[in-house]
């Protein structure tokens, strides 16, 4: 019984040892225009985190024809930063859904150079 119990071991740990993961980082993002204009400044800002990644919602100014391909985010360190591409003269408030999925574990989100601490909750 020991002897399959260490064989299992050591195969666990080759198999295990095999398996070296390249740091990544992906990104999906869902957004929605809320208003016209900017005439506030957005406030708001949730993350919600699961096994998948982080998900952040969270409204921000942008040009009013903004595409997905004026955002960029990219990892620096220990940092996943997200760049938007800034507002023409013509800008909208859009409702933000931002999906990361990092690894390995990022402690700081920077999004256009504000800087967010990301904190697991027990």
């Amino acid at each position: 019984m020991y002897r399959n119990l260490s064989v299992f071991a050591v195969s666990a740990l080759i198999v295990l040892a095999g398996c070296e993961r390249k740091p990544f980082v992906e990104d999906k993002l869902k957004f929605e225009k809320v208003s016209d204009g900017c005439s506030i400044t957005p406030q708001a800002f949730k993350m919600t985190s699961n096994f998948g990644g982080e998900r952040y919602e969270f409204d921000r100014c942008l040009s009013a024809d903004f595409a997905k391909e004026q955002m960029s985010v990219s990892r620096h360190g220990d940092t996943v930063v997200v760049n938007f591409a800034k507002p023409g003269t013509s800008k909208a408030i859009f409702n933000l859904t931002l999906d990361i999925d990092s690894y390995p574990k990022y402690n700081f989100l920077t999004i256009d150079g504000d800087t967010y601490a990301i904190v697991a909750s027990n």
